[in-house]
């Protein structure tokens, strides 16, 4: 028998779990830290390290609390955490702003200059994210801070993953060259990829903008999958967590990838982790390049197989937009979506109003919602909201299906499902397939598998996931409502390309040309 803390850190919140080996979960706690956004800049997007290190804390002692055991019987921690959430620190590791949040798109302007120079030198790794970099991403993000940053240029040593930053500041490294950085983010959100030689060459980097030069030498280190120890917790960091020194804490991941770990992904799932945002994530035996899709790394989701991520920029996200704009919470604008019906709204939600992440990769994109009448509601829009974000997911799973990624079993993890049974229902009849959801919540049940075998509980992730999994609920496609969504998917399909794909015609200048008038207004007024 072992007990070991899991943690994962979201948007808002950190949640901790306390789960022994035979009983699972002992007890749970969250706590919250403030999102900074800007109403002028909305692809501003910014968090503190200090305030992810404090509910961090606060988190730790409350759940060993509810679990009601002893803060040294806790034999190792593991963390997962958004990504790409990007911070750059100075030789001794102390951040020099603040991350770049997963959801921060001030770097699109970057990532297309990425892009383009990635094409024009043909660099090999640009296909490994689906031939587009994408302003959530490393490089973007950390191009922009340089470009934006001058005054602290001279000061920085390094940039870090949250995964890594907050792994390496709980063991007291202080050393950015000796911090493990961890594959899964790196792989997808870096362009490294141990076959091609590791991150981009230099000499690409300094094509993208001489700022970067030396960049390369300075993300260089160690690069391991989760399997591995980053190393051990710190006598400071162990009194402020209320546990032991010295409990070895693995090499962590992004969020999803390890949510996909705890909702019970095999070789052949696909896993829609639903959120604020979406990660669909999967494992495959072989690694198949697909267009749009960001990201196939060995590696990334579990240590010994191919790794899958595609996504949607903004669910939950959508669902509590609407509710606010009517004056409402999202708990109370879905009492009765239970009676809706594919079709009945007259409604077709895109759902792109932090722009497209996967297939287009596109951030110069705002929600759409047609056929509105004078009748319609903000329930019918909150409905339609929830079918375009499935909709949306057929058109990815549909791009996978192309390239030969085979999906044997569809997941829905997150936090949203367990709350959710109309989405889950919505789904299975868009998908026209089985939708699988964990009958209990997994948040943090990955990064738990992941410290019971850092912790030698379990020999392999498997092993834990048979041990401390949940069981499914199973919704099954509804024969009349999958007809219907057949033809809404036609429908949907064609506005997706022709107002989201840059080059198609005089759709796809609509949405972008509306982001630049406002954005020249309110740089006009500031």
């Amino acid at each position: 028998m072992a007990i070991v803390a899991g943690v994962d850190f979201g948007t808002l919140s950190v949640r901790v779990s306390v789960v022994d080996s035979e009983r699972g979960v002992l007890g749970a706690a969250t706590a919250e830290y403030p999102l900074h956004r800007k109403r002028e800049d909305p692809e501003y997007a910014t968090q503190s390290h200090d305030d992810h290190m404090r509910a961090l804390a606060a988190a730790t002692r409350e759940a060993v609390k509810n679990a009601d055991v002893r803060g040294d019987q806790v034999e190792a921690i593991a963390l997962d955490t958004t990504g790409s959430s990007v911070v750059s620190v100075d030789k001794n590791m102390k951040p020099l702003g603040e991350y770049y949040l997963w959801c921060d798109h001030r770097a699109k302007g970057e990532a297309a200059e990425i892009t383009e120079v990635a094409h024009r030198e043909k660099l090999e790794a640009i296909e490994w994210c689906g031939g587009v970099y994408s302003s959530e991403w490393g490089f973007s993000k950390l191009l922009h801070w340089l470009r934006h940053n001058p005054e602290k240029r001279s000061e920085f040593a390094s940039a870090f993953e949250h995964c890594d930053m907050v792994a390496a500041t709980l063991c007291g490294i202080t050393d950015p060259k000796k911090v493990k950085r961890s594959i899964c983010a790196m792989g997808h959100k870096w362009m490294w990829n141990r076959a091609l030689g590791g991150l981009p060459p230099e000499e690409f980097l300094v094509k993208v903008d001489p700022l970067l030069a030396g960049v390369r030498e300075k993300l260089d280190g160690v690069y391991a999958t989760s399997e591995e120890i980053a190393g051990t917790l710190s006598p400071y960091w162990a009194e402020q967590l209320g546990l032991k020194a010295g409990i070895p804490i693995p090499v962590g991941a992004f969020d999803a990838h390890w949510d996909a770990i705890g909702a019970g992904c095999r070789t052949d799932d696909m896993v829609n982790v639903i959120g604020t945002s979406t990660c669909i994530i999967g494992i495959t035996p072989s690694p198949n390049l697909v267009p749009g899709v960001c990201g196939v790394v060995q590696g990334s989701v579990h240590p010994k197989r191919t790794g899958i991520e595609a996504g949607l920029s903004a669910v939950g996200d959508i669902f509590n937009a609407i509710a606010t704009r009517a004056g409402s919470d999202v708990q109370t604008l879905s009492k009765g979506l239970e009676s809706y019906r594919a079709g009945q709204t007259g409604l077709l939600r895109m759902t792109w109003d932090n722009g497209d992440r996967t297939v287009l990769v596109n951030p110069n994109l705002r929600g759409m919602t047609l056929g509105w009448n004078l009748q319609s509601t903000a329930q019918d829009e909150l409905f339609a909201a929830i079918e375009g974000t499935a909709l949306h997911t057929r058109v990815i799973f549909e791009r996978m299906a192309e390239r030969g990624v085979e999906v044997k079993r569809v997941i829905n993890g997150g936090g949203i499902p367990q709350k959710n049974d109309v989405l889950n229902q919505v789904y299975a009849n868009v998908l026209g397939c089985p939708v699988l959801v964990p009958s209990k919540s997994v948040v943090s049940l990955g990064s738990a598998i992941f410290a019971f075998v850092a912790a030698g509980a379990f020999k392999t992730v498997e092993e834990a996931q048979d041990k401390i999994g949940s069981p499914f609920k199973t919704f099954q496609p509804q024969k009349t409502e999958k007809a219907i969504y057949d033809e809404l998917y036609a429908l949907y399909r064609k506005l997706y390309f022709a107002f989201g794909e840059p080059g198609r015609g005089t759709f796809a200048e609509v949405l972008p040309k509306l982001i630049k008038v406002a954005e020249d207004r309110n740089k006009a007024t500031a």
